[in-house]
Parts: structure tokens; sequence; C-alpha cells
């Protein structure tokens, strides 16, 4: 009989946002799949437990899926984390899900904190309805694609971003959406937590010159209604169709569906998107 597969959600920063639920099941599995086992050996360590680590990240060959699920299909229980937050969001631990279902291995979720969720509700943004955009590519001409693909996206926009990138992004959100309001989450729950509710320009102005420290969450607000209106044409639309395939989808599948939205042949937008 095949063994459990936990998603446990960790601590996005504060050690004391952790439940008595994660420290059951982090304690009594028979290992826990980490990104990084460092990360996660303090956590275990500051909490007094001694659960087995294997390392599971981004870059973990087949051969590491594999021997996970054999594991549980033999039996063994085992936790998926990643350092913080829930696991499999923007997280390699998305494809041992997918591989957990196809296989029939249990699972159960045990849910935690949340870096998308916590920033939204401290926003003071449009939280009815959202799109959660992750980290956009380092590739330029795919960031460019991505952004342009938003351009007229009427839904809260949140995005991931790290310091060192955040002026870079500033400036390409500010040349594609104009001067919106956002809001700058950093460090949440952390010691030196921050939320900057602003618009893009003034956002960029203080981190040219105030250099970014920390992990931040950007909330970024939808295209006002005269904007997000009209059908998009073919340009916008490959544009789309080609930041859903650099995010891994494939061409065929994003160009059926997008045509079937939009109304323009499929045939059409399948040759934009290749004549890129």
């Amino acid at each position: 009989m095949s063994g459990t597969m936990y998603l446990v959600g960790t601590p996005i920063g504060n050690l004391g946002d952790i439940t008595q639920r994660q420290l059951e099941i982090l304690g009594s599995v028979d290992f826990i799949a980490a990104e990084d086992t460092r990360v996660t050996r303090g956590l275990l360590t500051h909490f007094d437990l001694h659960t087995p680590l294997v390392s599971y990240h981004e870059h973990s060959p087949e051969s590491v899926v594999s021997r996970i699920t054999e594991r549980l299909l033999n039996g063994e229980s085992c936790a998926v984390v990643t350092d913080a937050g829930m696991p499999c969001i923007s997280d390699p631990g998305a494809v041992l899900v997918s591989r957990a279902i196809g296989l029939q291995i249990p699972m159960q979720v045990v849910p935690g904190p949340s870096a998308v969720i916590s920033a939204l509700a401290v926003s003071g943004q449009d939280t009815g309805r959202f799109t959660f955009e992750g980290f956009l590519s380092v590739n330029k001409k795919q960031r460019h694609a991505h952004l342009e693909s938003l351009r007229r996206e009427p839904r809260t926009m949140v995005f991931y971003e790290a310091p060192h990138k955040l002026v870079n992004t500033l400036s390409d959100m500010l040349a594609a959406f104009g001067d919106r309001s956002v809001t700058l989450c950093r460090e949440l729950t952390k010691l030196h937590e921050e939320v900057w509710k602003t618009t893009l320009a003034e956002a960029l102005a203080h981190y040219e010159v105030h250099a970014p420290r920390g992990e931040f969450v950007l909330v970024l607000a939808g295209a006002p209604a005269e904007e997000s209106a009209g059908t998009p044409d073919l340009r916008e639309v490959a544009a789309i169709a080609r930041a859903r395939v650099a995010g891994g989808e494939r061409a065929s599948d994003v160009c059926r569906e997008l045509a079937a939205e939009t109304g323009i042949p499929k045939r059409t937008l399948y040759a934009a998107v290749l004549d890129d």
C-alpha cells in the first residue's frame, strides 16, 4: 500500500507562524523532500525535529523524482516543503504532485503561510480578482512579451521579485503599463517588513536612489476599464501566446485555446507566434 505525500507549508519569515499540524507531520513522516536541505534543517533544528531529508529542487534529475515516488509506492510517507511558504506554487514540487496523481499516490495538503495571499491582504489593492504571475524571466525578450501579454489585464497582478532585479522590473512595468498603482511588500513577517502603496514611477525613482534590500512581492493594479475593453489584435494575442509557450506550454495547445477565445484563426495565430 502506498504511503502518503504531504504538501506542507512553512513560515515565510516568522517561525512563530508554524502550526501544530505542520510540526506533527514534519516530525512523523519517514522523510522530507526539501528545496534546500540547509534551510529546512535549520527549521527542524529550531523545533527539535530530526526527520531525514532528501534534496529536491528545480535542477534535480529525473532519478530523484523516481526515487521519491518509489519510496512512496513502497509505503513510506513524505513531506514536501519549499524554503518558505507553500510548496508547488512557482516551485518544482508541482512536478511531484503531477507524478503522484498519475501513480495514484495519496496526498494531503497541510496549509501554511503564502507570500501571495499575505501580500494581497495587506496591499490595499482590489482583491476581488487577481492573477499570480510569479517571477518575470531574466531573458529580456521573454520578460517584455510577458508584460505585453498583461497590458490589458483587468485583474490585480501579483509578482515575485529579487532585490537586484527590482529596478529593471519597475522600469519595464512602467514602460508596459504606464504609471499605475503598485504595492511593494518587502520581507513579509520578518523583522524589517515593509508595505508601501505607491505608483510605479514613484517606486522606480525611490529605488534608483536607495538600493533595494530583501525579497519583494509586487501587487500591481489591473488595467483601467477603458484600457481593458475591446478585442485584442493579433499582435497582442500572439504576445500572450508566446509568453505562455515560454512558460512551458505547447504552442499548438495555446493557439487552439486562444483562437477559440478571440475568434482569430488558429493557423493565423500560430504563424504569428512562430514569426516572432
